[in-house]
């Protein structure tokens, strides 16, 4: 069964850290570029940052502007998990966070790349 699973999501101070986690079951991520969106109550959902397969290596990444400098995307093939890395969060980063697999292209322009979909962690920023 193909499945997505992300974790590490939770509440954190603003200038706080998480790292999430998109753990995959069923397929080896490194063949699917792998890319995370998330989605504020009220709000559409977006792309955070994407990461290319193992067709294109070394691995691209890109990342939404207002994350650039703080999120970092990362794969440990050996656990068949992709990360990402939350630095220096803001009230603004609240969302729930979801990770996306596909092979048609590592964007973080338009969803409709993706064939697979986790359910999402939350993430709260607040003092």
């Amino acid at each position: 069964q193909v499945q997505l699973v992300e974790s590490g999501g939770g509440l954190v101070q603003p200038g706080g850290s998480l790292r999430l986690s998109c753990a995959a079951s069923g397929f080896t991520l490194d063949y699917y570029n792998i890319a995370w969106f998330r989605q504020a109550p009220g709000k559409e959902r977006e792309g955070v940052s994407c990461i290319s397969s193992r067709d294109r290596r070394p691995y691209y990444a890109y990342y939404l502007d207002s994350v650039k400098g703080r999120f970092t995307i990362s794969r440990d093939n050996a656990k068949n998990t992709v990360y990402l890395q939350m630095n220096n969060l803001k009230p603004e980063d609240t969302a729930v966070y979801s990770c996306a697999a596909g092979t048609k292209g590592c964007t973080i322009s338009g969803q409709y790349e993706f064939d697979y979909w986790g359910q999402g962690t939350q993430v709260a920023v607040s003092s």
